[in-house]
């Protein structure tokens, strides 16, 4: 579950690629692992491209919050992550992104690569 050859470091950030058919849990685990992955390799800056998980429905708001606390633990606020997801995984309210802030983890959604790395990009200027 945790194979990373998906796994691909650029000048200004890392992206990974996660792509299975999994549970809801499995994909929440599988992001954990990616988050731990790049932070064990010093990388600021992750894009996870989680747009080909598949095998369940987008979580309520309770699973947002539990997984959300648990990738703002393992960024241990030295990680900031682009998600790239479908529409539909993404909450229009971003509740997720609220929990990862109040928790330390700089983190944001989008439905495209582009917007993603601009956001990323962003932030290494700061």
């Amino acid at each position: 579950m945790n194979d990373f050859r998906q796994f691909e470091v650029f000048p200004d950030h890392a992206e990974c690629r996660l792509a299975t058919k999994v549970s809801i849990h499995e994909a929440a685990q599988m992001i954990t692992a990616a988050i731990v992955h790049a932070r064990e390799r010093d990388q600021r800056n992750l894009l996870l491209d989680i747009t080909a998980l598949s095998g369940f429905e987008p979580p309520g708001i309770g699973q947002r919050f539990f997984f959300f606390e648990e990738w703002a633990r393992a960024a241990r606020a030295q990680v900031r992550v682009a998600f790239v997801a479908r529409p539909e995984m993404i909450d229009a309210r971003k509740f997720g992104i609220t929990v990862a802030a109040n928790n330390n983890f700089t983190a944001e959604a989008f439905t495209s690569k582009p917007e993603a790395l601009a956001w990323l990009r962003a932030l290494s200027e700061e």
